[in-house]
């Protein structure tokens, strides 16, 4: 067990012929107990100093812990939201390039279409420009008939008929 103050102030010293100056002794105890109390309080001193330290280490290493779990789950959460942002654009390309599909063969489809009665049309085009030749060639070769000469013959006798009755 450490020696305390009180101890070295009680200690007495037997005596002896031819020994230490008792006062010499008793100042030496003296000045040896004030350095000793001294040490004493500074040594608690600086445990209570410590013991604040340490608490204050606890606390700031308890900050950092949760600091670098924060930071942590803040990169976890930007993996995270980084995955979740690419996985919604290759979704979104693929919806988009569904809808450009569709888009093209339904355009592709309407082309055709159009492209059938476009051909439907060039060929009801050619049978009426064929049967519209026709009737006009059948009507020229009408014309170009004496029968036109002889109805202008009948034309003729009758008017003669009307001015000349019998």
């Amino acid at each position: 067990m450490p020696l305390t103050p009180l101890d070295i102030h009680n200690k007495e010293f037997s005596k002896a012929f031819r020994g230490y100056d008792e006062d010499e002794v008793n100042e030496f105890l003296d000045q040896v107990i004030k350095d000793y109390e001294m040490i004493i309080r500074e040594k608690k001193e600086l445990e209570e100093k410590t013991k604040e330290l340490n608490e204050r280490l606890s606390h700031f290493s308890s900050i950092e812990q949760t600091l670098n779990k924060s930071i942590l789950v803040a990169q976890e959460t930007a993996e995270d939201v980084k995955s979740n942002a690419q996985k919604e654009a290759k979704l979104i390309i693929k919806e988009a390039e569904k809808n450009a599909d569709r888009i093209i063969n339904e355009a592709l489809i309407k082309s055709r279409k159009i492209q059938t009665e476009i051909d439907e049309l060039k060929k009801q085009s050619k049978v009426f420009r064929n049967r519209f030749r026709m009737l006009i060639e059948a009507q020229l070769e009408m014309i170009q008939t004496n029968d036109w000469d002889h109805l202008m013959e009948y034309e003729q006798k009758d008017k003669e008929l009307e001015e000349n009755p019998v």
